[in-house]
């Protein structure tokens, strides 16, 4: 973890949010989301992208990690939403750049439909598109979901969950740490909450560069089979697979990714 990253919090919608804000010297700033069931540490390698002009936030979303919800609290993909316009006022931002992966993609998508003056650019890693159109096989499987969670044992779930979402061991492992963090409850509630914000949107286009980043190996959901008419119906948007990776890509292959938004960033 970069040493520079203040730990500080705040108070929204009956959770304390942990974030993590190393001060720039420009009024640049970037956000990161986090995927479903881990927590900010999973873009540790991507913080050394930015140097000392940037404005770095990033935080656990409320019910991972730190960021524990109130007992009588529910995780709602809604509430992130309203978080993120609650670091947006903190630090007065205009205007930044959003990178998130899978939930924390979504959430980033979402932010950018609603308030798209206030994202300067997106970077989208291993997620699913908001605006898609889901086939009916897709929508049974949503709406079979909880059923088939609940079903599993808490220890099979996240054993099968942490494999899926990486190749690398190590990956697997700060998976694992992470979900045994969580109750079952409040993990199928976040999986099931994610769908919410899909939203079929035909006409909807980005109005910012977008880079959209996808495992090789990525096996959850409809992500992969998406990400390249994603990037064809969308001129904004420029796609990479990420080689020798899966769901968590930014940890599977960070050289990559890394030198993909460097260049990104620079274009």
């Amino acid at each position: 973890m970069d040493k520079r990253m203040e730990h500080l919090t705040f108070h929204n919608l009956n959770c304390e949010i942990h974030y993590w804000y190393r001060k720039g010297t420009e009024d640049k700033w970037v956000i990161f989301f986090h995927g479903a069931g881990v927590d900010h540490e999973m873009f540790e390698e991507q913080y050394k992208i930015f140097d000392d002009t940037y404005n770095i936030i990033a935080w656990d979303n409320r019910g991972h990690g730190l960021s524990k919800l109130d007992p009588e609290a529910k995780f709602s993909f809604k509430d992130m939403i309203s978080d993120c316009k609650k670091i947006y006022e903190i630090y007065s931002i205009n205007k930044a750049i959003l990178i998130g992966q899978s939930i924390g993609g979504n959430l980033a998508q979402e932010i950018d439909y609603i308030y798209p003056e206030r994202v300067e650019k997106l970077i989208l890693i291993d997620c699913t598109k908001n605006t898609g159109k889901l086939t009916f096989m897709e929508k049974c499987l949503l709406k079979s979901s909880r059923l088939l969670f609940n079903c599993y044992p808490w220890k099979v779930l996240i054993k099968q969950s942490a494999n899926a979402c990486a190749n690398k061991e190590e990956v697997r492992e700060y998976v694992k740490q992470c979900f045994n963090r969580m109750d079952k409850k409040t993990f199928i509630d976040v999986i099931m909450e994610a769908t919410t914000c899909l939203h079929y949107d035909p006409q909807y286009k980005f109005k910012k560069p977008v880079l959209l980043l996808c495992g090789v190996d990525e096996k959850t959901g409809n992500i992969k089979k998406v990400a390249e008419p994603w990037e064809k119906s969308d001129s904004n948007c420029t796609l990479h697979f990420i080689s020798n990776a899966g769901h968590n890509s930014n940890q599977d292959n960070p050289e990559m990714v890394n030198e993909l938004i460097s260049n990104f960033l620079r274009s």
